[in-house]
């Protein structure tokens, strides 16, 4: 497919790529409507239109260097404060909902997977890749595409049919609180503090007030780059190692090459182990998450890109539906579960939103909503989900393909 700018002109790729970036961040900050929707589903949307208008290609070597070391980069500055005993103690409450929330993604994947296995092939490997992204975010779907080999035309319709899925349901999950039927049978005790302050004529804050300039020194700058290139770097050569020494032949073993095997899930496991034992150290390095997030942005952009209509309509209706379905019963367990044991309407709503699209996302929708007091766990919970969605994804897929 011809183009106008051309595979192989990665200087104008990459200037595009973080261009739209870099866009979507500044609409989020500046306009209510583009805080609503989040920055990452804008720059995802305008890179689809580009791709569809034939301006970009759908593939290139600058989309390559996006997943293959931008997006390993991102992975440890926004998991360097991901301190466990930190998450539980300011976040246990909203950990509760989110692990509720995520057994719903498993129970969807089965259920899925068993509806529509003999009309998709290689099924098991797509419901491990969303598996993974449902339970933490778009980088654990690289992980399980990586770990288990997927054909190129199945990971680019399944991330099709994922970012149209998470689109639709981020616009569910922003219309969710204001329905009549959702405000009336659940708790919504920030939102009726919003009421108040409203009333008595204060307002709120917005994605530009969260992101207020911090102070970050050159040393913040290099500790954050430098953390998180050894970290890549000695996660990377010690999973090529594990999974040379371990072998293959029954599921624990499958699993344990798939979990030891795996460069992401190191990378997560060896930050939150630094974050966790070093909080000290890992937590007091400035810039590091708003360096994370924009590397986030230019890989949301670079996902949005296979997003063609034409590929929709041909080659991913069955995949739409296989990830509508788990979707779904993400928010059948959220919102049943969520009322059983009394949550309220925003704690369930962000923590199905940390599961779905991940940390930045979630923390997007608490900023656009005013749920400043959310922003924090939802980012910790979300973090949390990139640790246990490549678990997750692995045990899915390597159980279904037996």
């Amino acid at each position: 497919m011809t183009t106008l700018i051309s595979a192989q002109n990665s200087w104008a790729l990459f200037a595009i790529l973080a261009a739209i970036a870099a866009l979507s961040i500044f609409l989020e900050q500046k306009y209510a409507w583009a805080s609503q929707m989040t920055g990452c589903v804008i720059a995802l949307i305008g890179a689809m239109i580009l791709s569809n208008l034939r301006i970009i290609p759908v593939d290139a070597p600058a989309y390559d260097f996006v997943w293959g070391y931008v997006v390993p980069l991102a992975i440890p500055m926004l998991l360097l404060k991901a301190d466990i005993r930190k998450i539980w103690k300011d976040s246990g409450w909203l950990l509760v909902i989110f692990m509720l929330s995520g057994f719903g993604t498993i129970a969807g994947a089965f259920l899925a997977y068993y509806l529509l296995a003999a009309q998709i092939k290689d099924l098991h490997i797509a419901a491990a890749m969303m598996v993974g992204t449902y339970t933490g975010g778009s980088v654990n779907l690289v992980a399980m595409a990586d770990a288990f080999k997927a054909d190129g035309v199945l990971v680019s319709t399944s991330v099709v049919a994922d970012n149209l899925l998470m689109a639709l349901y981020f616009f569910v999950l922003i219309a969710i609180p204001s329905i009549k039927f959702f405000y009336n049978h659940f708790r919504h005790p920030i939102m009726d503090e919003m009421e108040k302050q409203k009333a008595r004529g204060e307002s709120g804050g917005g994605a530009a007030s969260y992101w207020t300039a911090k102070p970050v020194s050159l040393k913040d700058i290099a500790f954050a780059f430098a953390v998180a290139f050894v970290i890549v770097a000695v996660s990377t050569d010690f999973a090529k190692l594990m999974a040379a020494l371990i072998p293959k032949g029954n599921f624990f073993l499958d699993l344990m090459n798939g979990l030891f095997g795996n460069k992401y899930l190191i990378i997560t496991t060896l930050t939150m182990c630094l974050a966790t034992f070093l909080p000290g150290f890992t937590g007091n390095i400035a810039g590091a998450q708003e360096i994370g997030t924009f590397l986030i942005h230019i890989f949301f952009t670079v996902i949005g890109v296979p997003a063609s209509v034409y590929l929709i309509v041909t080659q991913a209706p069955l995949l739409l539906v296989f990830c509508g379905i788990i979707v779904a019963m993400n928010m059948v367990f959220s919102y049943v579960f969520g009322k059983m044991f009394n949550f309220t309407l925003e704690e369930i709503t962000i923590a199905s939103n940390a599961n779905i699209g991940g940390p930045t996302t979630a923390a997007a929708l608490a900023i656009a909503k005013g749920w400043e007091e959310l922003v924090v766990p939802a980012l910790l919970v979300g973090t949390f989900g990139y640790v246990i969605g490549n678990y997750y994804g692995l045990f899915v897929g390597t159980f279904l393909s037996r």
